[in-house]
């Protein structure tokens, strides 16, 4: 299944009243809750899920947005109305970075009919279509979590990666090269690792960038399908959105969930600065 949905094809399905599950997983780093968003109003029929609750386990020493348990990513996915044969597609703001990290969890735990909405919230606000507060009505669904359908790295992986194959960095310049650090108590990158910032993966309405431009992107990195790749971020959210990238670019990757936040918790662990 194509990982991307547009607007209208959206739009078209649910005036066709096809069954889907519509999931509203707006999120802010730092940011204020992404419910308030989702109050303020959300499409039709979607059903928020928190990324930090929803999404991840609790922060420590897996990092700041750890895989969840199996059991309870399974739980979580049947309150929002996920069942074995379920279209489920997801939203966010506008540029699918934490709409990609709920579609990569997904797939990661065996779910492979899920899209991600290109444009988010915005896209579909900008078109016209309407929105609502109403809570939908959920009939629990009966998804079972079946951990291991994606590739993941550890820390030791991730290392071996940025030597033998390539690595993608996918937070900003600045954070990459240790200039600035906001979240994490150490500054700088995995050694080796190449800097390919999330916002390069995007236009300036959120959607993303053809195949082709994509595939060139990564190319200049050194990332092809010739070779072993893998992603990761700062707590392994927008890392999600590089691996759908990839993704869309025909070029297979391995996901470092812990990323940057799991890194530093091992003060041996090498950290480079620079580019």
């Amino acid at each position: 299944m194509h990982p991307l949905i547009e607007v209208p094809a959206l739009d078209r399905l649910l005036r066709q009243q096809t069954p889907l599950v519509l999931l509203d997983v707006r999120w802010h780093l730092g940011g204020p809750p992404g419910i308030e968003s989702y109050r303020r109003g959300h499409l039709p029929g979607a059903v928020f899920v928190d990324l930090g609750r929803d999404v991840a386990g609790p922060p420590g020493a897996g990092g700041r947005h750890p895989l969840p348990a199996a059991g309870d990513f399974e739980a979580a996915m049947r309150r929002a109305g996920v069942s074995a044969g379920s279209l489920v597609v997801v939203y966010d703001d506008a540029d699918s970075t934490a709409a990609a990290r709920l579609w990569w969890a997904l797939r990661y735990f065996g779910h492979d009919r899920v899209r991600v909405l290109d444009g988010g919230y915005k896209a579909w606000t900008e078109a016209g279509h309407p929105v609502t507060t109403a809570d939908p009505e959920v009939k629990p669904g009966d998804f079972i979590a079946d951990p291991g359908r994606l590739p993941v790295l550890d820390a030791d992986g991730a290392a071996a990666l940025a030597g033998a194959g390539v690595l993608l960095d996918a937070r900003s310049a600045e954070r990459f090269r240790g200039e600035r650090e906001p979240v994490d108590p150490v500054a700088g990158h995995i050694p080796g690792a190449r800097n390919a910032p999330t916002s390069g993966n995007v236009g300036v309405d959120g959607r993303f960038l053809p195949p082709g431009l994509l595939r060139e992107r990564f190319a200049k990195l050194g990332a092809t399908d010739a070779l072993d790749v893998g992603a990761y971020c700062g707590s392994g959210v927008t890392a999600a959105h590089e691996i759908l990238a990839l993704n869309l670019a025909g070029i297979p990757a391995a996901l470092y969930v812990g990323s940057w936040s799991q890194w530093v918790t091992d003060p041996s662990r090498p950290v480079a600065t620079g580019d």
